[in-house]
């Protein structure tokens, strides 16, 4: 068994993805990341969070790099959070072992010998109910969310990974959200999880 194991975890928006991954690294006592990368990166940049988390969470539309010459601007921006989150999520994963949410983890650490990459999704009927009832949004507020942070998901990681972030190929797992909810998702999480490195 490593003691230096991670776990990428990739999600859709409303899947209920942050609370699985949240729930598993309870389970299994390893450390978890999410929005703290955000926090290490605005720190090390010596700019505000809110900076960093626009630049980060802001779609890539194909026109800006027609618009704006690479360097500049927003681009500039995003490109050195993305370096900085590069760095911090690549000495995370030196520390031990742990689950990073999100931020093209599975991407930076694909080389990494020690690593499962998770997708966790859901059918849209789900994803806006998950959306209403846990996250309490309005129907038409959840609607223009998902629309937009899928949209911003999609591109961001296209642009930094070169494939979608539900590209199959490179995910050790996908997993169906409602199929089993978060407890039962996060059970047969942990399952996979220790039978791939060795856990006890």
């Amino acid at each position: 068994m490593s003691s230096r194991f991670v776990v990428t975890l990739a999600r859709q928006f409303g899947s209920l993805g942050r609370p699985i991954a949240r729930t598993v690294s309870e389970s299994l006592g390893i450390d978890y990341y999410d929005r703290d990368i955000v926090e290490l990166a605005a720190q090390e940049m010596g700019l505000p969070v809110s900076t960093v988390s626009k630049a980060e969470e802001s779609a890539r539309p194909a026109f800006f790099s027609m618009s704006e010459p690479l360097g500049t601007g927003t681009i500039a921006l995003q490109d050195a959070v993305f370096a900085a989150q590069r760095r911090i999520i690549l000495n995370l994963a030196e520390r031990g072992p742990c689950i990073i949410v999100g931020r093209c983890a599975d991407h930076i650490l694909e080389e990494r010998p020690e690593v499962m990459k998770i997708f966790v999704y859901a059918p849209y009927p789900q994803r806006l109910r998950n959306c209403v009832e846990h996250l309490h949004m309005t129907i038409p507020d959840a609607k223009k969310t998902i629309a937009a942070v899928d949209k911003a998901r999609e591109s961001y990681h296209r642009h930094y990974c070169g494939y979608s972030v539900a590209d199959k190929d490179h995910k050790h797992l996908m997993l169906d959200s409602s199929l089993l909810g978060i407890d039962g998702t996060c059970d047969a999480l942990c399952y996979l999880i220790r039978a791939r490195f060795g856990l006890s």
